[in-house]
């Protein structure tokens, strides 16, 4: 490198706020650029899985950041500011919120912050899915949706910044994300569709799996009858939670319980066909299938966009509206 200021440090010294530059091309790794500031575990996570011993970085340029602590579990007893659960999550919302509005920051750099203050809001959520947390959680995709359908610069760094490790809040956001765009695609600016209400349900979507044995949710390998049978309560149990936390919209109860519904009649819980799946479901259904796709999983590696797309559309095309497919490649494409 021509600027010398850098230096070199072994991967596992790494530390958030450190400014790094990544020594392999731009397209063999998940970041924008070559250089940048760590600012979250994941890119800590990320730039150990490229396999390098070292890398350079810049005292200069490098801040020191404090990772953000796991909120205690919530108060049982008192109002809401004894409820450190809830505390938490509406700051996160509160920072997501500004930072949608502050018109200062670039898109590159708006994307990655609202990316993380997502990521946060929706892992706190499913450790304390309370009544509270929800609410204040959908003001959070509130703001998240206002941007996708206002901000185009700022949606497609959005979409091109992937979380490649799967986790239930990581897939979550970026399906939320996905689904979202793919709804303001296909809706454009009909007034016969909630958006925001959309997006509740998209973000929402797994919400159920909370109450699956994370043992199943984790394993590394192909689920037995018996565990596959438990997996697919999550659709109905995520329903029957917004339901009892009276959260429920016929926007979220569409998506949370058709999601998994299959063209072909494959699908799960109800096994319905084509015309049988709510528009909503069907949208999900590519935005959940895609993510999956282009993310690790315990039993195989992610694949790179172009990959998962053309494996849809060869191997999967009976799960989902060809229609629906066919606009969501191009918004791929062409933000």
């Amino acid at each position: 490198m021509a600027n010398r200021s850098f230096k070199k440090i072994k991967v596992n010294n790494l530390e958030l706020g450190m400014y790094v530059h990544i020594p392999i091309p731009w397209y063999d790794h998940p970041f924008l650029t070559n250089q940048f500031a760590i600012k979250s575990q994941e890119d800590l996570a990320s730039i150990k899985e490229l396999g390098l011993q070292e890398v350079e970085y810049d005292p200069a340029q490098s801040t020191r950041i404090t990772a953000p602590s796991q909120p205690p579990a919530p108060s049982t007893t008192g109002g809401e500011e004894s409820d450190p659960a809830f505390v938490w999550q509406r700051k996160i919302v509160s920072e997501l919120a500004s930072t949608v509005r502050d018109q200062r920051i670039p898109p590159v750099e708006k994307a990655r912050i609202v990316k993380q203050h997502s990521f946060t809001m929706m892992q706190n959520l499913l450790e304390y899915p309370t009544e509270k947390n929800i609410g204040e959680a959908k003001k959070g995709i509130s703001s998240v949706v206002n941007l996708i359908l206002n901000d185009n610069d700022t949606l497609r760094y959005l979409l091109d910044i992937t979380s490649h490790d799967y986790y239930t809040y990581t897939h979550s956001v970026e399906v939320g994300i996905l689904g979202v765009a793919l709804a303001k695609s296909v809706f454009q600016d009909s007034r016969f569709h909630d958006i925001h209400a959309l997006g509740a349900g998209f973000f929402l979507h797994d919400l159920g799996k909370t109450q699956i044995d994370q043992a199943i949710i984790n394993k590394p390998g192909k689920l037995t009858g018996e565990e596959m049978t438990e997996m697919r309560r999550h659709s109905v149990l995520g329903y029957q939670m917004l339901l009892e936390t009276n959260q429920l919209t016929e926007e979220s109860k569409t998506i949370l319980l058709h999601h998994h519904e299959r063209m072909d009649g494959s699908g799960y819980p109800k096994g319905l066909n084509r015309d049988q799946i709510p528009l909503y479901g069907r949208i999900c259904t590519i935005a959940d299938i895609y993510d999956a796709l282009i993310t690790n999983r315990s039993y195989r590696r992610s694949m790179k966009p172009f990959e998962a797309l053309k494996l849809m559309q060869k191997e999967m095309s009976g799960r989902f509206q060809q229609k629906l497919f066919k606009e969501f490649v191009f918004l791929l494409l062409n933000l």
